[in-house]
């Protein structure tokens, strides 16, 4: 009872406010008061919680907050199927989906070759892909991990930069590479990129090559073009598993230049093996208050092009 309460009894305060419901613990007796409807879900909710206690978890107030949601919004996956689902473990640190729509793109990963993983910032597009490609590893399921994206802000044209090449391309990679510290030992990173199995490297490095046995991601996949993209995805060799990462509502393109991924989702949509896994708001797993601005941009951009398509001699702003 204790787990399941939490600490100072945080999760019974986090049902209670997510929830129009009185809840009451004397011994391990649980009462709860309020309409029919919400107290069922409080029951179902407690329910969810035990489960994942009883796998050796702690839920925490904001595991109460997801599985709510969760319920909120249906499915067939239990939000203890969802909590509890491990990817990859180090140093006492777990790795799991937190909401449904995580559950079904991490799901997607096992069952396709090709994966687009879509969505607003903050929603673990590519953490998670980086905790799949770690585990696929260390399973030996492939040989290699290979990390691209692409140097927008400098055109990939990297020579005006100052340094060597390494220290030009780094600050465009550094988020790849702090999600590989967070899944690795340090120690270990440059040893495997020495020996060619860890590779980050920008998207014009993919040119002419065939990779197998890899399991690739190509994250800011919003900043390639059509040819870009068509490009990448026919590096793919046998053996290997493409995941690719982006927010089509931050495209940096300069001019009037197409998204690579917005034209992949219209053209590859219906093709087997190619699957697209849409996160939203829902699924933001930062601070709160990210979720609130993804939807307040949102928002504003829905009512800007309203406005746009409203004035005369425009018939509305067609996407890049």
């Amino acid at each position: 009872m204790r787990t399941l309460l939490g600490s100072t009894d945080e999760n019974l305060i986090e049902l209670e406010r997510g929830l129009t419901v009185e809840i009451h613990v004397r011994g391990g007796a649980m009462t709860m008061t309020g309409a029919p409807s919400e107290v069922a879900l409080a029951e179902t909710v407690i329910e969810q919680l035990a489960a994942v206690a009883a796998k050796g978890q702690h839920p925490t107030p904001d595991a109460v907050r997801r599985t709510i949601d969760m319920l909120v919004v249906g499915g067939p996956e239990s939000p203890a199927e969802v909590l509890s689902l491990d990817i990859l473990s180090r140093r006492g640190k777990t790795i799991r989906p937190l909401t449904l729509n995580q559950k079904r793109y991490v799901d997607a990963i096992d069952e396709n070759t090709i994966i687009f993983g879509i969505g607003p910032a903050g929603t673990g597009k590519t953490y998670l892909a980086m905790a799949k490609a770690v585990a696929a590893l260390q399973s030996k399921q492939v040989s290699r991990i290979i990390l691209t994206r692409p140097a927008v802000e400098a055109g990939e044209r990297l020579g005006f930069l100052p340094g060597t090449l390494s220290e030009k391309i780094d600050p465009y990679l550094r988020p790849l590479y702090d999600a590989l510290h967070d899944m690795m030992d340090p120690e270990a990173i440059p040893k495997l990129m020495e020996a060619g199995v860890i590779e980050v490297a920008p998207l014009a490095y993919m040119r002419g090559r065939t990779l197998n046995d890899a399991f690739i991601i190509l994250d800011e996949a919003q900043n390639t073009t059509a040819e870009q993209m068509k490009m990448f995805l026919t590096r793919l060799g046998f053996g290997s598993k493409v995941v690719v990462t982006g927010d089509v509502t931050q495209i940096d393109l300069p001019g009037a230049a197409r998204s690579g991924l917005i034209a992949a989702r219209e053209i590859l949509q219906d093709i087997e093996g190619i699957h697209f896994s849409m996160l939203t708001s829902r699924d933001v797993v930062r601070h709160r208050l990210v979720a609130e601005i993804v939807d307040a941009y949102a928002r504003a951009d829905e009512a800007a092009r309203i406005k746009l398509s409203n004035q005369p001699g425009i018939k509305g702003r067609v996407a890049r």
